[in-house]
């Protein structure tokens, strides 16, 4: 069951963390200029939760009526991690304005590899704040990426689109630094939060847990909105599109909202199933394949840099996963009862 539930958060995430920047960027690049509304898009799709959420509610409910006479709730979340569960969110909401203003004046392949330094920071934030163990295995991932990143890092000069000014993209660059930074520290702030729980933290509780962060981060960025003025000019702005008009800018908008809540549901359901760090190394280990997807849709510069990031990359992912294949083997060896062994018979000789 668990295999089968990381194995589907980690297909989420691994959509979310592919297409959610190509979406956007595909949005900026043809007109689009509304960061706020971008940024809002990120959780927007916070709705789509309630499904799951009422098939687990039916399941509950079916075992409790078998069980015991026991009234089902409707929500399990208490107030203690509902408020945690808000003050995450409004964090999460800054760092969505953030990576949006990067995307908005950076090329994606440069937004990708400065956001692959959140691995550095996230297993640096993990050891402090979990405790987060590290084996020979995690630490060569960690070092794999972080070298893959820094490969591409050595290569981001003249990347700069030709429609933005030195400033924007020193601004931008900025903005997505702060936004891995901060992301990196709202992984294992989950963590802490399951561990600091008194409530047993079930997959049903983290939906919960997801759909109150989710709608704080929309709030926030609501409020953004409104300072904004994005309200008064998104349908002017849809008119004004440059591929599709109107019917295909509202196709982006909806597909994009549920393609980066697919990414936070992905990401906080592998924090859930294995650890903070585990959903930092698959995030950074995807950003090269983001890479080459820009360089086919956007046309993006590949060079040979990129091509041996990808590689350390992948390299780093699959010597993470191999590690923690390993330790669980161990665990489930020691789990195991030992065969034991009758004690040898002893022989007393009779006294005649």
């Amino acid at each position: 069951m668990k295999n089968g539930l990381i194995i589907t958060n980690c297909v989420i995430l691994t959509i979310g963390t592919c297409a959610g920047p190509l979406l956007t960027r595909l949005y900026y690049t043809n007109g689009g200029k509304r960061i706020w509304f971008m940024s809002f898009l990120s959780t927007a799709g916070f709705p789509v939760i309630l499904i799951p959420l009422f098939f687990s509610y039916l399941s509950r409910r079916n075992r409790n009526h078998s069980e015991t006479a026991e009234k089902t709730k409707i929500i399990l979340m208490e107030t203690p991690l509902f408020i945690a569960s808000i003050v995450i969110g409004l964090l999460t909401g800054l760092d969505n304005y953030l990576y949006a203003y990067g995307l908005a004046y950076l090329p994606v392949s440069t937004s990708s590899l400065i956001i692959g330094t959140q691995l550095a920071f996230n297993a640096l934030f993990a050891f402090f704040m979990v405790k987060q163990k590290f084996t020979p295995f995690s630490i060569n991932a960690v070092v794999l990426l972080t070298v893959g990143i820094a490969v591409l890092a050595l290569h981001s000069n003249g990347d700069k689109p030709a429609n933005e000014t030195h400033k924007e993209y020193v601004v931008g660059f900025l903005m997505t630094v702060i936004a891995a930074v901060l992301y990196a520290f709202i992984l294992p702030l989950v963590e802490l939060t399951y561990k600091k729980s008194r409530q047993e933290i079930t997959f049903s509780l983290v939906l919960e847990i997801q759909m109150v962060m989710c709608l704080a981060a929309t709030c926030f960025c609501v409020v953004g909105m409104i300072i904004d003025g994005d309200f008064k000019v998104i349908s002017r702005e849809a008119r004004d599109f440059k591929i599709g008009g109107s019917a295909f800018y509202y196709t982006l908008i909806v597909i994009t909202g549920i393609v980066w809540q697919g990414f936070f549901l992905g990401a906080i359901g592998v924090v859930f199933c294995a650890s903070s760090l585990a959903s930092g190394v698959l995030i950074s280990a995807l950003l090269p394949v983001t890479e080459v997807l820009a360089v086919i849709c956007f046309r993006e510069k590949f060079q040979a840099e990129k091509g041996v990031s990808l590689f350390l990359s992948l390299w780093g992912f699959v010597s993470y996963f191999y590690g923690e294949y390993k330790s669980g083997k161990k665990v489930l060896e020691k789990q195991q009862p030992q065969e034991t062994e009758l004690p040898p018979l002893q022989v007393i000789d009779s006294v005649a």
